[in-house]
């Protein structure tokens, strides 16, 4: 199985597609892999027939990465940069990005510290920056507080549970990870091309077009009738995403 380290933390991945590909890293969301979030919906199929080679990450405290217990293991941007190194292992040097989720606030940061590594990024499933006190609540629910009553947290809590592979401990963790505020600066500051969607039905990407509209040159896009959960397979999201990916790859 192919890993490599990052920042002291082993981390898996998987390569599919063409060695003469045009590269694009998916990163997948919370509580997630990239096996279950790009593999099983699609997307690793969508992309390598349309001619991408598909670098597909396991984020630290997921799927069959190292799980490590401690919340500053999973600062943000360290999990930025652990995409960056990816890349560096593979001796690529830019790539394109899709990311859900978590996934994708981890691909702004990774936009705005790696501009030069990255030429194009689709970030789905992601909106306003959420509450501390909600990620409280989740890392709560984790580790199992049966008395947190917040819908959203027992729906990371079932969908977690329901996965052996998953460890709870890292999850809670991971919510807890430090997350660098998005300031108005620092988004205008972005240059990467970038295309927001989320489903229209999504609690949790409430404010994505308001979000969208402080990065220069974004885009947004709704997909139609999907909430966060059963956004990712929808045919319109990945004919959005396929179609702006084209426009700077040359695919």
């Amino acid at each position: 199985m192919p890993d490599f380290v990052s920042a002291g933390v082993r981390l898996h991945y998987e390569l599919a597609g063409p060695d003469d590909g045009r590269p694009i890293a998916l990163v997948h969301g919370f509580c997630s892999d990239y096996e279950l979030n790009w593999v099983g919906t699609r997307w690793q199929e969508t992309l390598t027939a349309a001619g991408w080679l598909v670098l597909g990450l396991d984020c630290r405290g997921h799927g069959r990465s190292e799980k490590p217990h401690d919340p500053a293991d999973y600062a943000r941007t360290i999990m930025a940069d652990d995409v960056a190194r990816l890349l560096d292992h593979l001796d690529i040097a830019d790539a394109d990005y899709l990311g859900y989720s978590m996934g994708s606030r981890i691909g702004l940061e990774a936009v705005i510290a790696h501009p030069d590594r990255f030429s194009r990024a689709v970030l789905g499933g992601f909106g306003r920056e959420g509450k501390r006190d909600r990620s409280e609540l989740i890392a709560r629910r984790m580790r199992g507080d049966g008395s947190v009553s917040d819908a959203v947290a027992e729906m990371f809590y079932q969908f977690a549970a329901a996965r052996p592979i998953n460890d709870l401990e890292a999850l809670a963790c991971c919510i807890l990870g430090p997350q660098p505020r998005l300031s108005p600066d620092r988004l205008a500051s972005i240059r990467v091309p970038v295309a927001m969607m989320a489903g229209d039905l999504d609690p949790i990407a409430r404010g994505a077009p308001e979000l969208a509209r402080q990065i220069p040159g974004a885009r947004f896009v709704a997909i139609s009738g999907r909430n966060h959960m059963n956004a990712v397979p929808a045919r319109q999201f990945k004919e959005a995403a396929l179609d702006f990916l084209a426009q700077g790859s040359g695919v």
